[in-house]
């Protein structure tokens, strides 16, 4: 029998393109049930209908869900589909342009509605903004900032003595205890068997955790914990720092040259010995600069962590603003604002240094 007419078998869907189909669908559902209901309760209830607060409820996310995988199923095979488009389902030309398709405008669309959305969830007011009593209340208290109050300037440096030494320590203390986490939340290091990559989860899972609370919750769990205070913030920056590190130095970790790596594995060279001798050489420099440019970033938060009992001049400024003492609150602006110079002039002078 002649093969010349016979047509080449159609090869079957592989397991990786079933998967960018099956995301494709995710996304569409997804975006197809979001515009749904921000259009549903944004521009209709809001905008159209004016109901300054509209009833919710669980079935309202749910029916728009199931319309959205609805619609994502009917329209998938045309162009309008977005997850197509994210997934790489779509065939170009090199030359064509992909941001007047049918899916670009779509995406358009969904920009807008949630500009939109995010208008109305901010409450924006041009009109509250520029209101008569709003101006006269900001004009005070500018009047009172940029007068500011020159008999507290001693307490103010003390204070901020006090941030700076503040943010040193937690920095230091950060510094060993990120850089141990660094090598074992590297994946390029912990990979080899399930014991060490289960060891890299566990340890990604709680830098993860640690780092996702912000200081200043940290900072009120310490007072709570220490008492109100520059231990309470220096634990909350201390932690958070280990976390921000840890991070920084694993993502460094897993960028370098695998080269002298495999060449000590393959003498037999202790993992240890791998480490010192084929890691280390190579991220020294961007440490330094990382863990420099971490104390920059604690001495700004521990003014603001100062302001629920962390100490420092975050403590200072609390007190006076409260008691509405806007000439005091000048001053102590002017300091922090000093202080925040400072710190990026030397920081960036050490880290041209070190390069």
């Amino acid at each position: 029998m002649s093969t010349e007419n016979t047509l080449p078998a159609k090869p079957a869907p592989s397991l990786g393109n079933m998967k960018k189909v099956v995301s494709a669908i995710a996304i569409d559902t997804f975006f197809w049930s979001y515009a749904l209901l921000v259009s549903h309760k944004i521009l209709y209830e809001k905008v159209i209908m004016n109901v300054r607060y509209p009833e919710f409820s669980w079935n309202q996310p749910l029916s728009a869900l199931g319309i959205g995988f609805a619609v994502s199923l009917l329209l998938f095979f045309t162009s309008v589909s977005l997850g197509r488009a994210f997934q790489g389902l779509y065939e170009f030309d090199e030359n064509e342009s992909k941001l007047n398709k049918p899916f670009a405008l779509w995406g358009y669309f969904i920009i807008f509605i949630t500009f939109i959305a995010g208008l109305h969830m901010s409450q924006v007011s041009m009109r509250e903004f520029l209101s008569d009593s709003g101006l006269e209340g900001a004009r005070r208290i500018f009047t009172a900032l940029f007068n500011p109050n020159w008999n507290i300037l001693e307490d103010a440096l003390f204070a901020a003595i006090e941030t700076i030494y503040m943010a040193f320590i937690a920095t230091a203390f950060a510094i060993p205890v990120a850089f141990v986490m660094g090598f074992f939340a590297a994946r390029n290091l912990m990979s080899s068997n399930r014991i060490m990559f289960s060891l890299y989860s566990l340890t990604r899972f709680v830098l993860n955790m640690s780092r996702s609370i912000e200081p200043l919750v940290w900072a009120i769990i310490f007072s709570v914990w220490v008492g109100i205070g520059p231990f309470s913030g220096m634990l909350a920056l201390c932690l958070h720092s280990v976390a921000s590190l840890a991070k920084l130095y694993s993502e460094q970790i897993e960028s370098i040259g695998e080269g002298p790596i495999e060449a000590m594995t393959a003498t037999g060279a202790h993992p240890i010995q791998v480490i010192w001798y084929g890691v280390v050489p190579q991220i020294v420099l961007p440490y330094l600069s990382y863990t420099i440019y971490r104390w920059d970033i604690n001495v700004r938060m521990a003014t603001v962590i100062g302001l629920v009992g962390g100490g420092g001049i975050g403590t200072m400024l609390m007190q006076y603003q409260g008691l509405a003492k806007w000439n005091e609150v000048g001053m102590l602006v002017i300091v922090i604002a000093a202080i925040v110079w400072f710190m990026d002039w030397a920081s960036s002078k050490i880290r041209e240094a070190i390069k």
